[in-house]
């Protein structure tokens, strides 16, 4: 018999813990190789792990509500020979992965600076959630450091410092039961759910490492609005797929990044790494309001068709929260098409850690200036405004501004007469 512990395995590019939802065996049951054994969730999606080993688990190492760190174990398990058979590996994090963690870490303290909490005696580490409120209740530093952790490595968790307020008999401004905190007349306090926590915290990030600059441009999409409306009804019988603008957004996209492969990178210390793959995160509006950003790996390698059938399968999948975790991860460059609900334009945050990210406004019919041989006049058209973030450390005005133009460009000059594959 030989005792061997199991690692949280990685759940894609730039997440490096997970919070622990519940587990889904026992401590002395058994379980074979890719059983699933414990219930988490990322700031992308909630998803089962499976076992690495066969055998009996001994003993948690995690509990329920804690946060854990990839790469580190979670639980005991007993096997039942002393030749340990387990799945490949985990590969570790990466130096971008790594230097992107601590651009965070740096962010958040120039974020949570507060006069109460003053600089700590011990080394203890607090999650910007107990942070936050911490600086919310005046919680002294010298007090948070008293409280008694029971996390991971004996951190301080939400449970923890709500106790401490508690104890203290304050009046609780975050609950762990019920969602609604309390009523005032017409005024209702509800807490944020797991996923717009996360989603909160990841803009924040975002704006405290990024210097965002964001240009605007009008492009006509007369004609790829005719060309969709004429060949749509064919599409669906050849395809078996409804074209929505979406693909042909990505397809735009995905040219211009070929052109200015300048976008397509991140950003390692004083290092720029350029992308080998073009992977473009869609932004995909959720049934509860919440945001999620499924990725397309390699889309400079997909068909108009190919594209339309991967969007709708995605864009599906991510409403029924039937996402892979590796279908939330790599990307290089993300889209997201504000127009879908009825927004002229705006100033999407970039998805760390990457540098840019394009929004796509509505489509409306404008009178507009029509330029001819024969002189100027006035035609309606189908006008939409494109907006680009883009991250000024790396992404100078040009460079951002041309990829912008060169998106506009393939609608306007789009090829009406272009064969369906």
């Amino acid at each position: 018999m030989a005792k061997v512990e199991i690692l949280m395995p990685s759940m894609g590019e730039s997440i490096f813990e997970c919070t622990v939802l519940k587990w889904l065996v026992n401590e002395g049951d058994h379980v074979e190789i890719d059983d699933m054994i414990l219930e988490v969730a990322t700031d992308k999606i909630d998803t089962e792990i499976g076992s690495s080993h066969s055998g009996y688990i001994t003993k948690f190492l995690v509990n329920d509500g804690d946060v854990a760190l990839i790469g580190r174990p979670i639980c005991e398990i007993e096997t039942e020979s002393d030749a340990v058979v387990s799945k490949p590996t985990e590969k570790a994090p990466t130096i971008i992965e790594v230097e992107y963690v601590e651009q965070i870490e740096k962010a958040f303290e120039e974020v949570i600076t507060s006069p109460s909490l003053v600089a700590s005696t011990n080394t203890k580490f607090y999650s910007p959630l107990v942070l936050n409120i911490a600086k919310k209740e005046n919680i002294s530093q010298a007090e948070l450091d008293n409280i008694k952790g029971t996390g991971f490595e004996k951190r301080v968790t939400k449970d923890d410092i709500l106790n401490f307020l508690n104890s203290k008999k304050q009046p609780k401004t975050f609950v762990t039961e019920a969602p609604v905190i309390s009523r005032t007349g017409e005024d209702q306090i509800v807490e944020m759910d797991r996923m717009r926590k996360m989603i909160s915290q990841r803009m924040l990030e975002s704006k405290a490492i990024s210097p965002h600059v964001t240009s605007f441009m009008e492009t006509d999409m007369t004609s790829v609005v005719n060309w969709r409306l004429r060949i749509k009804d064919n599409f669906i019988k050849e395809f078996k797929e409804n074209l929505t603008f979406t693909p042909i957004l990505i397809e735009a996209v995905v040219n211009a990044i070929k052109k200015y492969p300048g976008i397509n990178i991140q950003v390692s210390g004083d290092n720029i790494i350029y992308k080998k793959d073009i992977n473009i995160g869609m932004a995909v509006a959720l049934p509860n309001g919440n945001l999620i950003v499924p990725v397309i790996h390699q889309a400079d390698k997909y068909s108009l068709s190919q594209l339309a059938a991967k969007v709708n399968d995605l864009a599906k999948r991510a409403r029924n929260n039937q996402l892979k975790p590796e279908e939330l991860s790599g990307g290089t460059y993300t889209i997201t098409n504000i127009g879908t609900f009825g927004n002229l334009s705006g100033t999407p945050i970039i998805m760390q850690p990457q540098v840019a990210i394009m929004a796509f406004g509505v489509i409306r019919k404008l009178p507009s200036v029509i330029e001819t041989s024969e002189g100027d006049l006035i035609g309606i058209r189908q006008k939409m405004v494109i907006s680009h973030s883009f991250d000024h450390r790396v992404v100078d005005g040009s460079l951002g501004g041309l990829f912008l133009k060169e998106v506009s460009d393939f609608f306007e000059n789009f090829d009406t007469k272009r064969v369906l594959n």
